[in-house]
């Protein structure tokens, strides 16, 4: 199976792949979508490159699954806001062909590749790099892609042990239990 995981940001997005047979993964390729070179004021242009950027990794790589990082609530709402339409774009161009797609907290991915949810974006780079056997550190949006990869890689081992059990979702989800 190949997962593609992304890590999105206003100015760069992260990109991760990876292959698991098993328990064996294997590194495919990573990099970042850098949305720089667009004027900082022309948010719909930054939001197609992001878009664009994506859609071309997903036709490029052909993934079976993607994670992305759920956004966080930062102490600045416009921040906040404006990465929540970066997420949006980098969404929009992954399930524009049904490709299914989990969510994951930086937290739980943290937890996940380095053992606990304070890690810094060192350790992240080191323990990816570890995992999966890379000859050096990958950029630090590329590895926090490559850790969401990585902890749905394992996920999803455990729901095909349970049977092909569905992944409950827990963001989205109404008081009346309706979801988006």
């Amino acid at each position: 199976m190949r997962i593609l995981g992304i890590d999105p940001g206003l100015q760069r997005t992260g990109f991760g792949v990876v292959d698991i047979d098993g328990a064996r993964l294997t590194y495919v390729a990573s990099g970042t979508i850098s949305t720089l070179e667009v004027a900082r004021g022309n948010l719909p242009g930054r939001l197609k490159v992001i878009y664009d950027g994506v859609a071309e990794v997903k036709r490029r790589y052909a993934p079976q699954a993607a994670s992305v990082e759920i956004v966080f609530v930062n102490v600045n709402p416009q921040s906040t806001l404006l990465l929540g339409q970066a997420r949006g774009a980098a969404l929009a161009a992954l399930v524009s062909d049904d490709l299914p797609v989990a969510e994951y907290t930086a937290l739980q991915m943290k937890k996940a590749i380095v053992g606990h949810g304070l890690a810094t974006k060192p350790q992240i780079q080191e323990m990816v790099m570890r995992l999966l056997q890379l000859p050096g550190l990958p950029g630090k949006d590329a590895a926090d892609a490559l850790g969401l990869a990585i902890i749905h890689a394992h996920a999803a081992r455990h729901f095909e042990a349970l049977g092909g059990a569905k992944q409950r979702r827990s963001q989205g989800q109404y008081k009346a239990g309706r979801t988006y």
